[in-house]
């Protein structure tokens, strides 16, 4: 344990050591001023190294900086405040000691100084920083892990297709927890498409992992069967595995799933509870609305499939409701937004520069929710 006992008074510096060290505190450095403290802690260096230093012992009333302003000063330094400071002091003003507290010191010990009451505190106050280190250790590794987990849901969406006859990417705009959104899209036979935009319930680690669940299943599931029906249908049994008769909580997820025909200029699709897509027909526009409820939620469900044609092009916009709701105003719904800015841009392929178009960038606040928006451009 590294101790820095702070003391303009030779004498209170040699007694407090003593003490401590008949305690077996044996890592202890003496300085007789702030400044000399500011110097062990490297504090005006351009470029601070890490200082072991677990508590700070330091006399309130010292020349040029007292103990309260250089309190202050350490509480500042990010790299610092969390090393406790302990003051020892024969100002008996509870004012003082107030201001003192409040600076950020964590506990006070009066002059003469009573050798139980001095290593009681001290024990206390190393004992409350080894928790707080302890925790922010662990916080640290759970960051790097939640860190790792969202590089791995990214590193499994799929890369844009741009092939003869049909252009499919997308634009996804996390929040800062783990996401829920996902999208796929797999060739299924010649000219054949499926795809798929989903939205998991609630945010972190329980609905990353139903996610990453449901993608475990996804490639198969689509490839095999193929027929949004009978897609919806599976995924939905997918999802009821997981339920237990004694959880509260069941988790559900919204998506539209659609399979593309490029030869036969046929889409067919089911929305699950999801936004409704966008479909530019020949240059008509089609809401795609046809479907279920969410996927989850029923053991059984009822599950109707749209189908529409084209002639010579289509574009379809599919988006989650992160987007569509951080689009919505007084004067005009999310919704009406994107389909707006859709028209505007015309035959361009351009998910980006649609996002870029109807982002409100002069809105306050961060998304708390997941932004994605996937572009289908066929002709």
């Amino acid at each position: 344990m590294g101790i820095v006992i702070v003391d303009d008074n030779a004498t209170n510096l040699l007694i407090i050591e003593k003490i401590l060290l008949k305690a077996g505190y044996t890592d202890l450095q003496m300085v007789s001023s702030a400044k000399e403290l500011y110097q062990l802690l490297d504090m005006h260096s351009p470029s601070p190294a890490e200082v072991p230093v677990d508590l700070i012992l330091m006399d309130m009333m010292m020349p040029e900086i007292d103990g309260v302003e250089a309190c202050r000063t350490i509480q500042a330094d990010e790299r610092l405040r969390d090393i406790p400071i302990i003051f020892v002091t024969a100002m008996g003003d509870s004012n003082k000691l107030a201001e003192a507290l409040d600076a950020g010191a964590l506990d006070y010990v009066m002059k003469p100084i009573n050798k139980v009451e001095l290593l009681a505190r001290i024990r206390s106050t190393l004992r409350l920083k080894y928790e707080k280190d302890w925790h922010k250790e662990r916080d640290k590794r759970i960051k790097y892990e939640l860190d790792l987990a969202k590089q791995v849901q990214r590193s499994v969406l799929s890369s844009p297709i741009e092939e003869d006859g049909i252009r499919i990417s997308a634009v996804y705009k996390p929040s800062s927890e783990l996401a829920g959104d996902f999208y796929a899209w797999y060739p299924i036979g010649p000219n054949r498409y499926g795809v798929i935009l989903l939205d998991m319930m609630g945010h972190g680690i329980s609905s990353s992992l139903v996610c990453m669940y449901i993608y475990s299943a996804l490639k198969d599931t689509i490839t095999h069967i193929c027929d949004p029906e009978g897609v919806m249908q599976g995924l939905n049994g997918r999802m009821n595995q997981l339920h237990q008769s004694d959880s509260l909580i069941n988790y559900y997820f919204t998506a539209i799933y659609m399979v593309l025909d490029t030869e036969e200029r046929t889409i067919e699709y089911v929305n699950a509870g999801h936004p409704a897509g966008i479909a530019m027909l020949d240059g008509e526009v089609k809401l795609l609305t046809e479907g279920c409820c969410a996927i989850g939620f029923f053991e059984g469900i009822e599950v109707t499939k749209g189908v529409i044609r084209y002639e010579k092009e289509a574009r379809i916009v599919l988006f989650t409701d992160g987007l569509s709701e951080w689009l919505d105003d007084e004067e005009q719904d999310g919704i009406a937004k994107i389909q707006q800015g859709l028209q505007f841009s015309g035959s361009a392929h351009d998910p980006e520069g649609l996002v870029e178009r109807i982002y409100p960038h002069d809105k306050s606040g961060a998304p708390q929710d997941d932004m994605c928006l996937v572009m289908i451009s066929i002709s």
